[in-house]
């Protein structure tokens, strides 16, 4: 039997696109990345300018406060994963972060060291990645980091062979700092500028959908609306051909009763279409989802929809296995009907479905031999009303795709080789497992 429009306008409880991505999360996964960069960087330096430069530095409280910085990271890329991250915890990481770097140049230099450069990148972050008041606090502690720096602080002592050459030293050591706060800042922030890029990618994809499901509720109400509307001529028809049925004249006539047959037979059909519109409007979504074989169904379906086309050949190939199952739903089913609709109109003469088992995805192939499909046509398949049948058409695919993508699955398009156009819908075959999930 025909499915009714508006069962396609009800929706899954669950979410059906993927999670919004926790931006706070992904800056902490990337300042934890550039956090072990500077652990190994002020590794390196002291060890370098202590044993190699031979300038006296308090070795073991340095070495400490690196320490601290790779537990802290180790400690945060354990918690992370369990706990999301939020702006209070991405604050106390970048102060955690300033306060060790404080620490060390206070123990070698002060506000003269010529890393202290450093500070200021770790205002950068913070202007980054902070928000509201937190910016303007974490600026003011850095201030009077960079205040207290060039106050208090342990000096640095070079050996008697550097004297001569501190002011080379300082411009060397400025011009590393430089390079060092510039390659950080630009892999950070490339970054974060691909984090929101894909956030703003992920916004666009809501707006689309919101859009798409939006035509689908418009589409709906129109079927209702038109399914109360077409109640009355229906059953005006429904009384005329009731009583030619019983006119003298008509009986008397074999074909002309035959064909008043024939029309009651249709208005009668047409009407159980309306019927079941209207029925569907009233009912909970997911009272219509059902478990059921998917050659059983897939069969059902054809062997529904061949009489309604008694002039199209119509061939089905089914392998798959009788214990495969499907989520048999009104949606899916008018899916299916509307791409035989489609391969109908588009080639009378010849409409071919394969269904094939692909690993755990069910292929269901429905082929034909006309036109095929143009350029255009391929680049926006699933777009509602873009068809070249006019306005208001299209809407066979549209609701194909939605309906694909809803259950887990994908609708693929292409032209044969020897002619004609081949829609592929892919479904999982756990599929109802993930229904009921989300169900539940």
């Amino acid at each position: 039997m025909d499915t009714p429009l508006l069962a396609l306008t009800r929706q899954p409880s669950g979410p059906t696109l993927r999670e919004t991505p926790d931006s706070y999360a992904e800056n902490m996964r990337q300042l934890v990345q550039l956090r072990w960069l500077a652990v190994a960087g002020q590794l390196v330096t002291i060890l370098g300018v202590h044993f190699g430069l031979g300038i006296g530095l308090p070795l073991a409280l340095m070495l400490g406060l690196v320490g601290l910085l790779g537990l802290a990271n180790f400690a945060i890329t354990r918690i992370t994963p369990r706990f999301p991250a939020s702006q209070i915890e991405l604050c106390l990481a970048l102060l955690l972060d300033m306060a060790t770097l404080t620490a060390q140049l206070y123990l070698s230099g002060g506000a003269n060291n010529p890393f202290i450069l450093l500070l200021l990148m770790q205002v950068v972050l913070g202007a980054i990645l902070l928000e509201g008041s937190a910016v303007w606090l974490f600026m003011a502690t850095a201030t009077l980091c960079y205040a207290g720096l060039s106050i208090q602080h342990r000096p640095l002592l070079f050996p008697l062979g550097l004297a001569h050459r501190t002011a080379a030293l300082y411009t060397f050591g400025a011009w590393l700092g430089f390079v060092l706060a510039a390659v950080l800042l630009v892999l950070f922030i490339g970054r974060i500028s691909h984090n929101l890029r894909a956030r703003n990618a992920y916004l666009a994809e809501l707006r689309t959908r919101a859009a798409e499901e939006d035509a689908i509720v418009r589409m709906g109400l129109f079927a209702s609306g038109a399914a109360h509307e077409l109640g009355t001529p229906l059953a005006t028809l429904s009384v005329i051909l009731g009583d030619w049925r019983r006119d003298p004249k008509l009986s008397a006539d074999a074909d002309l009763a035959g064909e008043v047959e024939v029309m009651l037979a249709e208005v009668e059909r047409c009407k159980g279409i309306v019927t079941d519109i209207l029925h569907s409007a009233g009912e909970p979504r997911d009272e219509e989802l059902a478990r059921i074989p998917a050659r059983a169904f897939l069969a059902a379906i054809v062997d529904d929809w061949a009489p309604t086309h008694p002039s199209t050949p119509l061939t089905f190939q089914c392998d798959t296995g009788e214990e495969q199952e499907l989520i048999a739903d009104p949606a899916l089913r008018q899916a299916l009907w509307n791409l035989l609709d489609n391969a109908a109109e588009a080639s009378p003469d010849h409409v071919a479905v394969e269904v094939i088992a692909l690993g755990n995805d069910l292929q269901v192939s429905v082929s034909d031999r006309g036109p095929g499909f143009s350029a255009d046509q391929l680049a926006s398949i699933g777009e509602p009303y873009r068809s070249t049948k006019g306005a208001g058409h299209g809407v066979g695919l549209f609701l194909a795709v939605n309906v694909a993508r809803r259950l887990g699955g994908r609708l693929e398009a292409r032209n044969r080789d020897g002619g004609g156009a081949n829609v592929r819908l892919l479904l999982p075959l756990a599929v109802q497992r993930q229904v009921e999930q989300t169900r539940g």
